[in-house]
Order: structure tokens, then sequence, then C-alpha cells
């Protein structure tokens, strides 16, 4: 054998990675499509269009399900968003404090409301402060009740991501403004905590979301025909007719704010992310 023989390396029959890519991607979409033929062809469309999709109950529950139900769950949630932002921006410049107490008792409170259910917290505030408070009522109504609980539910996990912005602001901003012969105090508040919002628009935008779900349980308060919102609305109508078809109204109401609102998010993120390129 010659020695140009001898150099000849074997061809290699192996699939390249992107080829591998592909033949995966390709695999992913048939099982998919798989499912969906299946689930289109063994699910039971008649039962599902008797038991979720009555027009007739649909026709019934407007304008009720916008002007009344819907206008709730919006009023609960921006309320409850407001009493969060100011609690969690009390908290978290408590946090930031050089102050040990006030370190401490933040700390507490983020640890307590982030590791509790939502749920626990509309009882709390239902239940326990009237207790606590005998002779006592929170201003508003449902309607503060609603606020102080979502408000406290929200507060722990804003705290967070008020503290992240504050301290995601350049050190030297600080320097610069107290150079400049501004105090601490009016330097947080003219030129550290204005940049920190524009960094925690988006994770803020999706505490609302969050706020916006978590105001179905208000229906633990105890509330009138007035005061519902979606989920009850929903669930007491679908309780009369002994039919599905007002949940899955409630649910379509839910998506048409959460849909944008989720839409707004990722706009946000993508201008925050453009903004530090």
């Amino acid at each position: 054998m010659s020695g140009a023989d001898a150099q000849v390396q074997p061809r290699k029959t192996g699939l390249t990675r992107r080829q591998k890519r592909s033949l995966s991607r390709g695999a992913q979409y048939v099982v998919f499509v798989a499912v969906v033929i299946a689930f289109a062809v063994t699910a039971d469309w008649g039962r599902l269009k008797n038991q979720f999709a009555q027009w007739d109950l649909v026709k019934q529950m407007f304008p009720d399900v916008i002007t009344l139900a819907l206008k709730n769950t919006v009023l609960y949630t921006m309320s409850g968003f407001v009493v969060g932002l100011v609690l969690g921006m009390v908290i978290a410049l408590m946090r930031l404090s050089s102050v040990g107490p006030y370190r401490w008792v933040a700390g507490i409170y983020i640890e307590i409301f982030r590791g509790l259910p939502a749920l626990l917290i509309f009882v709390f505030v239902g239940v326990a402060v009237p207790l606590a408070f005998p002779g006592t009522e929170i201003p508003g109504g449902t309607y503060g009740k609603v606020a102080l609980a979502l408000g406290l539910v929200s507060a722990a996990y804003m705290a967070e991501t008020i503290r992240a912005g504050i301290q995601a602001v350049p050190k030297g901003q600080m320097e610069a403004a107290r150079s400049l012969g501004f105090s601490h105090a009016r330097a947080m508040v003219s030129i550290i905590i204005p940049q920190a919002f524009r960094i925690v628009i988006p994770p803020l935008t999706n505490e609302l979301v969050l706020l916006f779900k978590d105001s179905s349980l208000v229906l633990f308060l105890g509330v009138t025909l007035e005061e519902r919102e979606l989920t009850k609305y929903g669930r007491d109508l679908a309780s009369q007719t002994a039919n599905s078809t007002p949940i899955l109204v409630a649910g379509l109401c839910y998506l048409l704010v959460t849909v944008p609102l989720g839409f707004v998010v990722r706009r946000l993120e993508a201008k925050a992310g453009e903004a530090t390129k």
C-alpha cells in the first residue's frame, strides 16, 4: 500500500449536529400532532358542548359579567396592587437600611408572607383581624379587606423586586448625587428610586397578573351579590343552572385581561434587554 493510500481517511457516515437537531425537532412535531389528533378523535365533543358551550347561558351572563364581575375583579386587583406597592416600597427600604432592627423586621415579614398561602392571608384578614380588634372595621368594607389581603401577599414579593432594582442602580449615581449636595434621602427619592422603577417595571407588571388571578380568593371573605368577582359570579351561576358554561366564560374574561398584560410584560422585558446592550 502506497503512502498516499495510507493517508486516505475513511468517510464519515454519521449525522451532523444540525441534522440531529432537525431530526429531533421533527420527531417532536410528529408526537405533538399525534397527541392533538388522538384528543380530537377520542373526546366526546357533544358532551363538552352541552356542558361548556350553552349559548343561551352566555347571553344570560351579559352585561353583568363585564359591568359587575369583571369590574369588581379589576377594582380588587388595582387596590391590592397599590397597597402592595406602597408597603413593598417601605419594606424594601427597611431591608436596605443600616439600622439592624429595620432589616430584621423586613426580613421576617418577607419570609412569613412569602411562605404562607394567599388563602390563609384572606382568612386571617377576614377572621383574625376582627377578633384581635373587636369593634373596629377595615375602611372600605369588602373592598378594603381585599386590598389589605392582596397587599399583604404582594408586598413581600414586591419588596424583594424593588430592593433588587435599587441595588441594580450603579453606586456612582448615589455618589454623584451626594457630591452635588443632595442628602441621602433626597438622592434616593429623586435619583435612585426612579431609575430602579424603570428596571423593575416588567416584574411588577407580572405581579399584577398574579394579583388579578389571586383576587378570586375574595369569595372566602363572604361577599354580597354586588361584590362578586369573576370566579364567584361564574360559580354561582353554574350552580344555579347545573352547567359549566358560566365558569368557561369567567375564565375567558380572565384571559381577556391577562393575555394583553402578558404581552406588555414581554415587550417591557425586550425593551429592558435592548437598553442594557
